[in-house]
Order: C-alpha cells, then structure tokens, then sequence
C-alpha cells in the first residue's frame, strides 16, 4: 500500500532530477559551442550557408503567417475599436500587438516547427550514419564544423524573420483597415507612427527575438546532437525539439515581458 503512494513521488522525483541534469548538460553544451564558435566564425561560408537554409527557407511561412495575422488583427481590432468610436486607432492596434508580443512569439514558433525540427533531424541523421563518429576519426570536431555553423545561423536568422513577420504583419493590417474598410491612410500611419516608440517596441520586440533565436536554435542542435542513434530516436528528437521549444518560447516570453514592460 505504502510503495502505491510513493511510486508517484519517486516518479516526479525521478523527473525532476532528468530535468536538472539535462538543463546542466545543455548548458555545458552551450558553452561548447561558444568555445568551438572561432572556427565557424572563420569559415563564415559555412555559417552562411547554414542561414541559407534556417533561415531564407523559412521566408515563405513567416511572410504569410505575417500577412495573415495582421489581416486578422486588422478585422477583430477595427470591430472591437468601433464598439468605443476609436477606429482611428486601429494602425496603433496592430502595429503594438505585433512588435511587442505576436511578432516574436509566432515568428518563434514557425521558426521552430520548420527549422528547428529541420536541425534536430539532419543532425540526428548524421549521428545514426555514424558521419559524427568519422569527423571525430578524422580529426575533424563535430561541434566546430556541424553545431556551432547552424546554432549561430540560427541566431542571426530568428530577428530578422520576426522583423519580417512585423512589417507583413503591419502591411495586412493596412489591407484591411485601409483598402478594404475605408479608414483615413493618413490616420492609419500617423496613428502608428505616434503611439510606436522605437526603443521602448521595436528594439525590445528585437531583443525578444533574439533570446528565442538563442533558446530554440540550442534546444535543436543539443536534441539532435543527443539523440538516440536510431529512426526512432531521431524521430523522437525532433518531436521533443517542437515541444520543448513552444513552451521554452512562451515561458520565456512572460519572462522578458515582466522585465521590459
């Protein structure tokens, strides 16, 4: 009767002491990185060629996404704003939503179901090929020429994905509000341009980003990196990757929020 009720807390127990022991190795992980990051910095082709596909692929999904959700905030916003008389505000609405919270969390988001997932599986693959094994007979580091490429790619890419998922985001908003509803363009854009500061949304919308960009670019390469060497490991890499990230981005979020606004 006794072990029934305490197989639960040796259950959670367990749990928590695998949740501490991977947060410290992922970030003994980390500094590895940092410390392998001269190399690739070097060779800034492989970096670049890492953007490409982290980040420029990634275009097509953020560009819509952007402009669908601005388009969706500009009919809910300019429904709600009408009930109180301040349609006129619907370019402030749209713009302040977006910079400050819906832009860097979604752009994180797709930004972790396409590439991320992405890093986790070719990294995973690479390790149940046994190529990671040949790099290190060879005297090649792994980390140096495989992680720290895509980590730092994924770094550079996050902010500018969430800045183009702002200005499509914004430009749907005006569609809707402008072209299709009929406000004032010039109300729209004054009303935007008063309410918006460019320290105090845009740049900490930026910095926001950024710590995703750092939080989901590591979680990627560290599951794929660590992943069991086999289909179903590399499988469950990637859905822990997916997972993990999404709930490190909200977290994270309600986090950075407390300290900048």
């Amino acid at each position: 009767m006794l072990d029934n009720l305490l197989a639960p807390l040796r259950k959670l127990g367990h749990s928590t002491i695998n949740a501490v022991w991977k947060l410290g190795v992922m970030s003994r992980f980390l500094l590895a990185i940092i410390a392998h990051s001269g190399q690739s910095l070097l060779r800034f082709q492989l970096t670049i060629r890492e953007v490409y596909f982290a980040g420029v692929l990634s275009l097509i999904i953020i560009v819509v996404s952007g402009l669908f959700v601005g388009m969706v905030l500009g009919l809910q916003g300019y429904n709600t704003l009408s009930r109180f008389g301040s349609a006129d505000a619907l370019g402030a609405l749209v713009a302040l939503s977006l910079l400050r919270e819906l832009g860097p969390v979604l752009a994180a988001l797709l930004f972790a179901s396409r590439s991320g997932s992405a890093m986790t599986a070719e990294i995973g693959l690479m390790k149940a090929t046994e190529q990671l094994e040949a790099m290190s007979v060879m005297a090649v580091d792994p980390i140096a020429r495989v992680v720290a490429p895509r980590f730092w790619a994924g770094v550079i890419s996050m902010p500018i994905l969430a800045a183009l998922f702002n200005v499509m985001g914004i430009f749907g908003g005006y569609l809707v509000g402008v072209v299709m509803i009929g406000l004032d363009e010039g109300t729209f854009w004054s009303q935007m341009q008063n309410n918006v500061d460019l320290h105090f949304d845009v740049i900490n919308g930026l910095i926001k980003s950024l710590f995703f960009g750092i939080a989901v670019t590591l979680i990627a390469v560290f599951e794929g990196f660590d992943a069991t060497p086999t289909a179903a490991g590399v499988s469950s890499a990637t859905t822990r990757t997916v997972v993990t990230s999404a709930l490190v981005i909200l977290a994270l979020d309600f986090v950075l929020t407390a300290f900048m606004f």
